[in-house]
């Protein structure tokens, strides 16, 4: 355990990647113990990308990455600027909004951040915002990509902890809603106090316009319910209903209805089960290719071999992290390591809230220096049977470790927001560091929120029966 874990921060603290420090010192382990066959190392390499819910990985990057090139970024942030860009702060309210509607596509921070943080940083600049708020409000609101479904930690989360994933996907709703508001009433703290007012003028026509999108959105699920009221089958009911969708959208040309129903279509696909969550990761690219190239024909063969490219080089990545990872957490079981650690934690406390405080801190401490997908791999087969023995719900333990890891990715050392938000800006990433620090205190209000009041997030998985 010594050779493991010892090996493993030294090769961390010489510079090296955390994948292949994972991988270094799990190799040198075997081959310093020789209980273990070297050929272990690659064997369970592979098993560990050897899972059904990872395909969603890939598909989930190439959805984020297709919605960029296409330019349906820019069509949620006008869309955003016409529902809220006429309250006091305008941009900051905006920027927030069209994290909230990006979530439901992308299903990741980096994605977010440098999708609709480029757009958004630039305008926030040109309207008078300085740099460094651009920046902080821009960094908080990407945390809600992971919380909001779709989500990539949660499929890794619910592999590791064989959780449901469409469970984990529901409960992210309402936390992700409450964080919403939480980062709302920042910005309009921050208008007040700096005297800021809105930034573009208040317009009944422009208002009511986008009020009308997404009312057309929300009675999409009602039409459906009320024809299989009328005795039609739900399957031909969701059919019928998204026909009369189509044709409202290209009778009135819409701006953004198509790209607000990708959040619609992947949560009621699943709940109809239509598709698993795993497949829903496929129907996500598959609306992202119909947007671009058939309803608002922005998107060129170049721009999808581009998205397609930069999708094979994001999931290799990912998935060597998940590869070393995989074998680093199995030795660190099988050499009883993870149940020593858990000892560990358990002579400490018994009781399941001063366990979640240790858990925050410690989950923390660990995001600021791991890759998400890494710590989860890491930190789940430690933390989970501590979790079980408490009587704390996996789904809202996972809630708890995304939400921390989110945070995480805000500060250095390894902090991915950070940097892809400082190298937008151009700032560096000391100024960028500070410039976060403020959103700090809703995202942190948030978790405390979410650990102590597990209502929060069970209550939507519980009223609709996919969790206890």
């Amino acid at each position: 355990m010594a050779i493991l874990i010892v090996s493993f921060l030294l090769m961390m603290l010489a510079g090296l990647p955390v994948a292949v420090a994972m991988a270094g010192s799990s190799l040198l382990f075997l081959v310093v113990s020789g209980t273990v066959p070297d050929v272990v190392l690659a064997q369970r390499m592979i098993a560990g990308v050897e899972s059904f819910p990872l395909l969603a990985v890939p598909f989930f990057i190439l959805a984020g990455n297709l919605m960029n090139v296409a330019g349906i970024t820019g069509r949620i942030y006008n869309f955003a600027v016409a529902l809220v860009g006429w309250m006091r702060g305008g941009l900051g309210q905006v920027n927030i909004i069209g994290s909230v509607i990006f979530s439901g596509m992308s299903g990741t921070a980096i994605a977010d951040a440098a999708g609709l943080g480029t757009i958004e940083i630039k305008a926030m600049k040109d309207h008078g915002y300085s740099t460094e708020f651009s920046v902080g409000v821009t960094a908080a609101s990407a945390t809600l990509g992971p919380i909001i479904p779709p989500s990539l930690p949660f499929v890794i989360y619910g592999m590791m902890a064989n959780v449901s994933i469409g469970a984990l996907f529901l409960a992210g709703i309402l936390p992700g809603i409450f964080m919403t508001v939480l980062m709302m009433a920042t910005v309009a703290y921050f208008a007040r106090r700096n005297g800021w007012g809105s930034d573009t003028p208040f317009e009944w026509k422009r208002l009511g316009e986008a009020s009308i999108e997404v009312l057309v959105v929300l009675a999409f699920p009602l039409v459906a319910w009320l024809l299989t009221r009328a005795g039609l089958s739900s399957n031909m009911a969701v059919l019928a209903a998204f026909a009369a969708l189509l044709a409202l959208d290209w009778y009135f040309d819409f701006s953004a209805v198509m790209a607000l129903m990708a959040p619609v279509i992947l949560i009621g696909g699943m709940t109809l089960g239509w598709f698993t969550p795993t497949e829903a990761a496929v129907a996500a690219v598959i609306w992202a290719l119909f947007l671009g190239l058939v309803r608002y024909r922005s998107m060129t063969m170049r721009m999808l071999a581009k998205a397609t490219f930069d999708t094979l080089e994001t999931t290799a990545s990912v998935l060597f992290i998940v590869t070393a990872a995989s074998i680093f957490a199995w030795l660190l079981t099988t050499t009883q390591a993870a149940q020593a650690l858990a000892d560990a934690i358990l002579s400490v406390t018994q009781n399941k809230w001063v366990f979640l405080l240790l858990a925050n801190l410690l989950i923390l401490f660990v995001g600021c220096f791991i890759d998400t997908i890494a710590a989860i791999t890491i930190l789940v087969p430690i933390l989970l049977p501590i979790v079980l023995k408490l009587g704390i719900d996996p789904l809202h333990f996972g809630l708890i470790m995304t939400l921390n890891l989110m945070i995480g990715l805000l500060h250095p050392p390894l902090g991915m927001v950070l940097f892809v938000l400082a190298r937008i800006s151009r700032l560096s990433v000391e100024r960028t560091t500070v410039a976060i620090l403020p959103w700090l205190v809703p995202l942190m209000l948030a978790l405390i929120v979410i650990t102590y009041v597990p209502a929060v997030t069970l209550w939507l998985p519980q009223a609709l029966g996919v969790a206890k």
